[in-house]
């Protein structure tokens, strides 16, 4: 059936084999959990043989991801792809050309393996690309609309493979959908929230009392939400949607909920900003000082508008379950 029909998909249906890229990361883990739970037949997709055997016998294997990786028997009988993997939270970089590197696997593979799928048949194709896309810092919620301003190799990359999933959606017969999400959290987050996480569950001071800006977050479980409605709905067919939990906050509010969800009083104290900064140039992680000091949020009204979705957990209870996470692990 051609996918771009309007009557391709039936809101809350579960028909059709669903092929999830980056199975075992943290988003992947909770969208395979959800769409099992919501009666989906799911084929987790992993590169390394090792992990495939904790994921039931419909997991396979397919090695790295790059423009010769082959997804035949991966996509026998899917009716959809939902792509999360990608080549992203490098601490330490030591690749010689970064960006050649972000672009054999966030783009060349991402359209190697869309260009596939629209020669399976697979109806639909749900990328995931980030906020990164439209830039690093916003004095104004970013939208759709904006014009993309993607500053480091990963966003480069994933910018370049929207444009051509662009291009392949408008030559063939699958439905395109692309998520820009902002930072994600949630059970099984890592980097910078995870240490995060860990001075507001040991009560430590910090010196980010007198942070101001204005960041969105989004909870893993409402991103898997959107997912499954980019997945079903026929209004999200051809669209760009950025994800937020509705809430945007300060980087010194966002420590003050953790402190709570951990049933601790938060220890902020205030330090200039022109101080923060100076000594993340000091220490070399000015990239990392920037990213909680700065401003970066969105307005997610256009989903909610077209796809009638809403985010499922507000943002203290992702918070709340994220903790009850770090305590247990």
């Amino acid at each position: 059936m051609n996918a771009k029909g309007d009557d391709a998909f039936v809101a809350g249906g579960s028909d059709g084999h669903v092929l999830i890229t980056g199975a075992n990361g943290f988003v992947g883990t909770a969208l395979c959990r959800q769409l099992k739970e919501a009666g989906y037949s799911v084929r987790p997709a992993l590169r390394k043989p090792e992990r495939v055997a904790g994921l039931g016998p419909d997991a396979v294997q397919v090695g790295d991801i790059n423009e010769c990786s082959s997804w035949k028997k991966a996509m026998e009988g899917c009716k959809y792809v939902v792509h999360l993997a990608g080549r992203a939270h490098i601490m330490r970089e030591t690749a010689h050309d970064p960006l050649a590197v972000f672009r054999s696997t966030n783009t060349a593979g991402t359209l190697n393996l869309a260009n596939l799928a629209a020669e399976a048949g697979i109806a639909r194709f749900v990328f995931l690309s980030s906020v990164k896309v439209n830039g690093e810092v916003s004095d104004r919620p970013f939208s759709e609309d904006d014009k993309p301003q993607p500053q480091d190799p990963y966003a480069i990359s994933k910018w370049e493979a929207e444009q051509g999933l662009r291009d392949i959606g408008d030559r063939t017969d699958m439905d395109i959908v692309i998520l820009r999400p902002p930072l994600i959290y949630g059970p099984g987050v890592r980097a910078n929230f995870l240490s995060l996480l860990g001075v507001a569950r040991r009560g430590l001071p910090l010196p980010l009392g007198s942070v101001k800006n204005r960041r969105s977050f989004l909870f893993v479980g409402n991103l898997t939400s959107a997912i499954r409605a980019c997945m079903e709905h026929p209004g999200a067919a051809g669209q760009t949607f950025l994800l937020s939990d509705g809430e945007d906050i300060s980087t010194t509010d966002l420590v003050r909920r953790m402190a709570k969800a951990f049933g601790r009083r938060e220890r902020l104290w205030p330090l200039p900003m022109y101080a923060l900064r100076l000594a993340g140039r000091m220490t070399r992680h000015s990239a990392e000082v920037e990213r909680l000091l700065g401003s970066l949020y969105v307005d997610s009204s256009k989903i909610r508008r077209l796809l009638q979705w809403s985010p499922p957990n507000t943002l203290d209870q992702g918070l709340a379950e994220t903790a009850d996470w770090y305590q247990r692990v």
